[in-house]
Order: structure tokens, then C-alpha cells, then sequence
């Protein structure tokens, strides 16, 4: 996933603008000719776009984000990114067991506001006696 995506999305749900980055994994690339300049939000430097100095639109191109999360700052909804892809989903199609594992791998990385309380899916739902049901 580019960074430059996370300026293009809001979340599925509530429609906050933007969504907070959290990278567990990033490789690199060689950076195409054409680069398309960030232009509300620069997810690479985490801030909004007229807030910032400088932004280096070269070396945030020449990365890809092959693990990481998307969360919901409003409504603490959180979006795995697994190879490369941000996994998107409504609620109600989402998988329990895929997410809880996503969650389970990266704990180390996660705030324990998600880990404890994201939606759709944490893991105190697990320990609290909720069980999957995929």
C-alpha cells in the first residue's frame, strides 16, 4: 500500500477524515516517473499537508507499506493491511478469527486502545468469554 492512499481514504463506517497509520512492515521500490503530491493529508510525515514545511513526495514513493493498520481516530474502528493491501470491510463481513489473529501477531505494534476496545473485533472479547464465530 502507498502512503499517499491514507490521503484519499475516510472510514467506512463513520466518514472520519483521516485515518491514523500505524506501519509493521515496509519494503522498498523504485519510485515511478510521475508522483502525485499529497493533497489534504501526508501520511508519510502525519500531518495535514498546509501544516507542513516540507514533504519528501520522492522517498515517501520509493516505499510500500506491506503490513501496518488503519484505525478510526472517531469511531475505533481498525483496518488490517496484510501484503500490501488495506482490508476495508463493513463490519458485518469481516472475519473474527482472520482480524484476532491480525491482532494477536502484532500486539506489540497495536495501541492497547485497539488491542482492548477496537471494533469491530479486540481481543478482550476473547478473554471475556465472547466467543468467535468464525
Amino acid at each position: 500500500m502507498k502512503f499517499r492512499l491514507v490521503d484519499l481514504l475516510a472510514c467506512p463506517i463513520c466518514k472520519h477524515f483521516p485515518l491514523k497509520l500505524d506501519i509493521f512492515e515496509v519494503y522498498e521500490i523504485t519510485p515511478p516517473e510521475k508522483i502525485v503530491k499529497c493533497e489534504l493529508y501526508c501520511s508519510y510525515h502525519g500531518g495535514f499537508v498546509k501544516d507542513l514545511e516540507r514533504t519528501e513526495c520522492e522517498v515517501c514513493y520509493s516505499k510500500e507499506i506491506k503490513s501496518g493498520l488503519l484505525t478510526c481516530p472517531s469511531c475505533k474502528r481498525w483496518y488490517p493491511i496484510e501484503d500490501d493491501i488495506p482490508r476495508m470491510l463493513p463490519d458485518e463481513i469481516r472475519q473474527q478469527r482472520e482480524d484476532l489473529a491480525f491482532l494477536r501477531k502484532w500486539r506489540d505494534k497495536i495501541s492497547s486502545e485497539i488491542l482492548s476496545g477496537g471494533k469491530p473485533f479486540n481481543l478482550n472479547q476473547v478473554t471475556s468469554g465472547v466467543r468467535e464465530k468464525n
